[in-house]
This record gives structure tokens, sequence and C-alpha cells, in this order.
């Protein structure tokens, strides 16, 4: 236990670095963009699945906040917030970086939730156009919420001020996230076997996915967190990580409870983001991805 504690501080403290560099950039990059990415899905239309989609893939905190909002307010389609939901990744590129992964495999990660998130979102708002016979109509006015105390509960790096401090406390947070869960991952190999937890969940193509599926769900950073470094242990495949990476919506679906009144239309959105990311996964696995 005691190599367990050793490998797990090393692993973790060598990349602080590269994680604060990747925040400091992170937090430049939304401090310019944040404005234009709201005004950009609100002005979407038919075509709010693809805006959705390419504007969050950004990492950008909060985000998927905003657009449940602008759900709520039904400024924008529901096909237009799964896609955001499916493409925000959270956590996953910052740990990527700092773990020195190829900017190649990233780059093919964000392209796959790209292209769900792309056909999923379009083909919501096909579906619900048929059914429906007509589009979801704008209200006067926007149900807007104040999210900050939102972000500060989940360790958002959304809020106003200093970037250097806001990327810093962002850093910190993450970096105990890491520990913790490096820990317990580095323990279960320990104690079970990297062999018996490659049969349980590496090797099984449909087990993976939804258990990943089901862990992408947890409202807040902590789930991609858990997904980027099982799969960088070799916990769970690329396909099992892609699947929970797409369910992971941060808080989004936390504040959907809040601020969408219709209780059974949030739990449909919620199996609905569910569905599509194990189905995804599960396809990914048979077909053998391999990053």
């Amino acid at each position: 236990m005691l190599e367990v504690i050793e490998e797990t501080l090393l692993d973790s403290i060598k990349i602080l670095p590269f994680l604060f560099v990747t925040y400091l950039i992170m937090e430049y990059i939304e401090h310019k963009m944040k404005e234009k990415s709201k005004k950009a899905i609100k002005k979407s239309g038919k075509y709010g699945p693809l805006i959705g989609s390419i504007v969050g893939i950004f990492p950008q905190c909060g985000f998927s906040v905003s657009a449940t909002n602008l759900y709520a307010g039904r400024v924008i389609t529901l096909g237009t917030l799964i896609s955001v939901y499916l493409t925000t990744s959270d956590e996953m590129i910052p740990i990527l970086i700092s773990e020195a992964v190829s900017p190649i495999i990233i780059i093919k990660i964000l392209a796959i939730k790209l292209v769900i998130g792309i056909i999923a979102g379009f083909a919501i708002d096909l579906v619900i156009r048929i059914i429906h016979k007509k589009k979801h109509e704008k209200t006067e006015e926007e149900k807007e919420i104040e999210i900050e105390h939102l972000c500060d509960e989940d360790h958002c790096h959304c809020e106003e001020g200093s970037i250097l401090k806001s990327a810093l406390k962002h850093t910190i947070n993450i970096f105990i996230f890491i520990i913790i869960i490096t820990f317990i991952i580095n323990t279960a190999v320990y104690l079970i076997g990297e062999e018996n937890i490659a049969s349980l969940l590496l090797n099984q193509k449909i087990l993976g996915p939804i258990v990943a599926s089901l862990i992408g769900l947890i409202p807040n950073c902590a789930a991609s967190v858990i997904l980027t470094n099982m799969y960088l242990e070799n916990v769970i495949s690329a396909a099992s990580m892609i699947s929970g990476l797409l369910t992971g919506a941060g808080v989004g679906l936390a504040v959907l409870f809040k601020t969408n009144k219709n209780i059974k239309e949030n739990i449909k959105i919620v199996f609905m983001v569910y569905f599509i990311g194990a189905f995804s996964g599960i396809i990914l696995e048979l077909i053998g991805l391999n990053l």
C-alpha cells in the first residue's frame, strides 16, 4: 500500500504544472469567447444542433448551464440542448493534455463526440417536428437564473476576475480530485489485479459503456475526472470513456431540474442522453475503436 500511495502522489505531482498551464490557457479562451458562444447559440435557429455541438466542444465552464437556461426559456430546441450535453467534455481535455496524450488522440475523441452530437441533435429535432408538426416557439422573455453559485459548488472556472487566480483555484480543485481518483484506481488494481479488472470492464463490449455512461451522469466535474483517469489507467476502453463523456454534461443536468418545471420531460432528457451515450459506446466497441 505504501507503493500505491507513493505512485499516486508521484503521478499526480508530475502533471501539476501542465495542468495549471492548460487551465490558464482555457481561462483566457473562455473569457474571450463566453458571450460570443452564448450569442451564437441563441441565433442558431434550425442549425442549433450544429452550432451547439461545435460550441460545446470548446472547454467552457458553465456552457451546458447556459444552454439549459436557454432551453428552459424555449430559446433553443431540445436537439440543440442534447447536442451541447453530448459534446461537453468538462475536465477531459486538461487531464489528457497534462498526461502528454497525443494531440491526435484528443482530436479524434473530440471529433467522435462532435459527430455524435450533431447527428443526435438533428435527429431529435426532426422527430419532434414530425410529431408536433411545428417547431418550438420562442418565449418573449428568456428564463435566466444566476449560475455563479452553481459554478462555485462544482469548482468551475467561470467566475469573473483574475484569470490567474481562477486557473490556480481550478487547478488545485482538480488536482485533489485526481489524487483521490488515482488512489482509488491504483488501490483497486493492487487488490483486485489488472487482469481481473480488465475482464470485468475493459474487455466487456456491452457492460463497459453501460457502466461508464452511468458514471458520466454524475452532475459535476468528478465524472470526467473519473472516466479520463480510468481510461489512462487502462481500466476502461476508449469506447467506454467516450460513452461516459457523452453523458457527462457537468452541472447542466442538475440545473435542468431547477429551471425546467416539467419533471417528466427532464427525466426523459436524462434517459435520452444516457441511451445515446451507452448505445454509441457499444457501437464503438463493436466496430473495434482503437485510439
